[in-house]
């Protein structure tokens, strides 16, 4: 769970210590704590030992869509909302969680480094191209008991982008909706739903969808046991919500914020506890 364990890090120890950390939080009077904890915003002794760090992926793309989206956005579809939105979500992580937290990273699929750290963070994703070995590592990592997050594409063609390129990973498992009763939105705070969090841009346009992705969800490829071992935020701009928290010009984008630092922390701990 740690930066520095060495490859062989692997499912056993992290289920290990979700064992000891479900334990503790779902106990009767650990689960009052939690809650006043939350409303307060404390940290939360039931995570103590628990450390994280927010990896960010920079994968490949396709050259035309590559080429398309830095005309558009000028900057490549890996790094967009960085390096704010990794550093505003850590601090807020780190202020209302007593979860370990260290500053963010950047690593390509193929870095070593990557066996070091349990949980990684793909932004834009309907670009996504893995590399042929990319498709292997991607499967070990979630087999061994890693997460990986997917974050910030909509509409039914960026939906079928990355749905293709997981079926190059995982052929026999389907993505799925997570359901409200899904441990994902209950672990930390207590979520009635899942939030459609718009970018700014469609924030100025007075809507909250983008490409056609009208209705947002959180769906997941699940392992044999049913943990969501990939999560996709699916017609929602989370990394938006964190990146500009502190812009003050934007009082009515605060609603969104709030809500986008609310799911990706739930994310964050189921991932760390299950």
């Amino acid at each position: 769970m740690t930066a520095g364990r060495p490859r062989g890090w692997g499912r056993g120890a992290i289920l290990s210590l979700a064992v000891v950390a479900l334990v503790v939080v779902w106990s009767p009077s650990g689960a009052r704590s939690l809650a006043a904890a939350q409303a307060v915003g404390l940290p939360t002794d039931q995570l103590d030992g628990l450390e994280w760090t927010f990896v960010r992926i920079r994968y490949s793309s396709w050259e035309e869509n590559l080429r398309i989206f830095r005309a558009t956005y000028w900057s490549d579809p890996w790094s967009i909302d960085g390096p704010a939105a990794e550093q505003n979500l850590s601090r807020r992580l780190g202020s209302v969680t007593s979860i370990d937290v260290n500053d963010p990273v950047t690593l390509t699929l193929e870095d070593e480094r990557l066996w070091q750290y349990p949980w990684i963070y793909f932004v834009e994703p309907g670009n996504l191209r893995f590399k042929p070995a990319e498709v292997e590592i991607v499967r070990e990592f979630l087999l061994r008991g890693g997460t990986a997050t997917f974050d910030d594409f909509h509409g039914p063609t960026e939906w079928d982008i990355l749905q293709r390129e997981m079926k190059r990973v995982f052929p026999d498992r389907d993505i799925v909706r997570l359901p409200p009763d899904h441990p994902v939105f209950s672990c930390f705070y207590q979520l009635t739903g899942y939030p459609q969090i718009p970018g700014l841009g469609s924030f100025f346009n007075g809507v909250t969808w983008e490409k056609g992705g009208y209705e947002a969800g959180l769906h997941a490829i699940l392992d044999d046991d049913g943990r969501a071992m990939a999560l996709f935020n699916f017609n929602t701009d989370m990394g938006d919500g964190w990146e500009w928290s502190n812009a003050e010009d934007y009082p009515g984008y605060i609603k969104y914020t709030a809500q986008a630092y609310r799911m990706m922390i739930n994310e964050v701990v189921y991932a760390l506890t299950h």
